[in-house]
């Protein structure tokens, strides 16, 4: 086949492909999202209690020797970017928009029912909105 044969991809399927992938970014955030602000066992910590324990591995550097140097080090890096994402914002309603408005087809091309949605979870109220129903199992 010479390249001047080669027959591209059509408009339409371009844009069938541009679209799942906006859809995946979409669903993807979504449910990162929700899965970072999650709550997890254990104490929570917050940005100042991040920053104190920075502060006292600063001064623990000073007076250690190398190899317990190195794991602090570790730790602070660590710990740098825990302070990162504790202080970013996530704009929840945003992403909840986005993944309304691109669930249901992302949902229907992949196979993904009700049930998976919840256990990934996403709340009945965003599901309801994205036009996903419950389903019943027979």
């Amino acid at each position: 086949m010479t390249p001047s044969s080669k027959s591209g991809m059509s408009k339409d399927h371009k844009d069938a492909l541009a679209r799942g992938r906006r859809e995946g970014a979409a669903v993807r955030r979504y449910l990162e999202a929700i899965a970072s602000t999650r709550g997890k066992r254990g104490r929570k910590r917050t940005p100042a209690s991040v920053e104190r324990r920075i502060k006292l591995i600063d001064t623990e550097l000073a007076s250690t020797d190398a190899l317990q140097g190195l794991l602090l080090r570790q730790e602070r890096k660590d710990l740098e970017a825990e302070l990162k994402r504790l202080s970013a914002k996530l704009d929840m309603k945003t992403l909840e928009k986005e993944f309304i408005s691109s669930a249901s087809g992302y949902g229907e091309r992949k196979g993904i029912d009700y049930s998976t949605w919840r256990e990934a979870g996403v709340a009945p109220s965003v599901l309801l909105k994205a036009g996903i129903k419950r389903t019943r199992r027979t």
